[in-house]
């Protein structure tokens, strides 16, 4: 199960909830799949910002596009210089990083420059640090309890 998603995509049982045909149901309930949602249905059907964030961040290429882009502006031929695949393939990756809020594009006479846009980025940031602070307050009680119970053996070894 994949929770903080539009509606919920993961394991799921059709029938009375003890058994069943597992299937998935994404956000938009329109359609279930046996056996898994495609990440590119993932993104069609996501509707939350922080889903599309999560869910263009998923591709190295993608990460290397908004690294290079965290340099400055760049034209579609400068990003997918570093890159074997064709432009197409880059252009397909800029929109999905457009469509998630994390790039936009420009107009300057023919050139069409790309620019990072932080926002979607911090806010994901934000949602990870909340969860880093709760594992980080449970691993202290954590580490409190062990020595709590190291504490005790040494005094029954003492005894």
């Amino acid at each position: 199960m994949i929770p903080g998603l539009a509606g919920e995509v993961g394991p799921r049982t059709q029938g009375n909830g003890q058994g069943g045909k597992p299937v998935d149901r994404c956000a938009d309930k329109a359609h279930t799949q046996p056996y898994g949602c495609s990440i590119g249905r993932l993104i069609e059907v996501a509707d939350d910002q922080l889903s599309l964030t999560f869910a263009a961040l998923a591709d190295p290429t993608r990460r290397a596009i908004l690294a290079r882009l965290a340099d400055g502006e760049a034209t579609v031929n400068e990003l997918a210089e570093p890159f074997s695949i064709s432009l197409q393939a880059i252009s397909k990756h800029l929109k999905v990083l457009e469509r998630a809020g994390l790039i936009t594009r420009g107009r300057d006479a023919q050139w069409r420059p790309c620019r990072l846009e932080p926002a979607p980025l911090e806010n994901a940031s934000d949602w990870i640090e909340r969860y880093r602070e709760i594992w980080r307050d449970r691993f202290d009680r954590l580490e409190q309890e062990i020595q709590a119970m190291q504490r005790k053996q040494r005094g029954q070894d003492d005894g």
